[in-house]
């Protein structure tokens, strides 16, 4: 998980810097233009890098975050949407009046304390398998006990908050509470309509959730849990940095039985109604640039999570791909994705 956004005002410096959606613009030509580079001081206006990128020819949206922290560098992420590039189309705001009592809202904000706190100080471990966090902090994991009741007891509502109320505040939590209803199955169409939100924090609360249905379905395919690809595979464009790391980690669940189905194929097991060969050819499709850019991230722990998703999109087990990532092979395994790309594209990837 992305640690906590630093403040521009403290002026850290800048250490690793990572870029996304740039696929014709040099990472060069950026940094010249914000004549900026690692080891210098961040500038003060986050406002300011973001207005100098727009003024590059082809650019038509850009974004900078710095994120907290190594020591007193910070990485930076730089997200530029080039001209003609795919971008995913979110919805208005809804318009409704639908509101989520206080003691939920208090709940939640509590909960979110607790996660902060345990965060810096180490311990911000979870277990997905129930299909929903449940963290390892003490304080945290009561929380979420809360949730377990409320939700049952809410669904309806949350599911109105959800998909009309007016405050994106509101339909953030209620993205994060609805996970916790015991029918998982009943709160997926829910979470993939929060996916088109036009509130960032709406849709990370929503990819977090449907992520951790997703590791259920993969642990439990009798349960027959459906997750569409399409929207995971579309946000890995966006110009928002938390929509490609959390839909990053929602298609990194997804995807995480294909060998396992694959191997039971070969035995003539039944593997089961799964989509996720469906969702690995999406992505090739669809997003491949996107995966390989960031698995070429400079910050490790950032690019590791699409480095693991490209030894999928290879074919390549989990032990084998941790095994390059260790040994630094980065690029013989990217080269392979690039490969099995242009195979499945009839060789028209670049």
């Amino acid at each position: 998980m992305l640690g906590a956004v630093c403040a521009w005002a403290q002026a850290p410096v800048v250490g690793d810097i990572n870029f996304y959606g740039a696929q014709k613009l040099s990472p060069e030509r950026i940094l010249n233009t914000l004549k900026l580079h690692p080891g210098d001081r961040l500038p003060g206006s986050k406002a300011d890098l973001e207005d100098r990128l727009s003024k590059i020819s082809g650019v038509v949206d850009s974004r900078v975050e710095a994120v907290c922290c190594d020591g007193p560098r910070v990485t930076l992420f730089i997200g530029i949407e080039e001209r003609g590039a795919p971008h995913p189309a979110f919805r208005s705001a809804p318009a409704g009046n639908a509101v989520l009592p206080p003691e939920m809202v208090d709940a939640y904000d509590g909960f979110l304390a607790a996660v902060a706190s345990a965060a810096a100080g180490g311990h911000s471990g979870e277990d997905l398998s129930s299909g929903h966090s449940l963290m390892d902090d003490p304080r945290a994991w009561a929380y979420q006990q809360r949730f377990l009741q409320m939700a049952p007891a809410n669904l309806n509502l949350l599911h109105e908050v959800l998909r009309d109320g007016s405050e994106a505040s509101q339909r953030a939590t209620a993205a994060a509470l609805i996970g916790y209803a015991p029918d998982k199955a009943a709160i997926i169409d829910d979470l993939q309509y929060a996916l088109q939100d036009p509130d960032a924090a709406v849709r990370a609360n929503a990819l977090r959730s449907l992520t951790a249905v997703a590791v259920l379905a993969s642990k439990d395919p009798a349960l027959g849990l459906r997750i569409e690809p399409t929207w995971l595979v579309e946000l890995l464009h966006s110009i928002v940095l938390s929509d490609r790391v959390e839909s990053l980690q929602a298609l990194l669940a997804l995807t995480n039985g294909t060998a396992g189905h694959e191997r039971a194929a070969q035995h003539g097991q039944a593997a089961g109604e799964t989509n996720e060969r469906a969702a690995l050819d999406l992505i090739r499709e669809r997003a491949l640039p996107s995966v390989i850019q960031m698995a070429r991230w400079k910050t490790p722990g950032d690019a590791l999570p699409a480095f693991l998703l490209a030894g999928r999109l290879a074919g390549m087990d989990y032990v084998d791909t941790l095994q390059q990532w260790a040994t630094g092979n980065h690029d013989a395994v990217l080269a392979k994705v690039l490969s099995t790309g242009r195979k499945k594209a009839g060789g028209t990837l670049q």
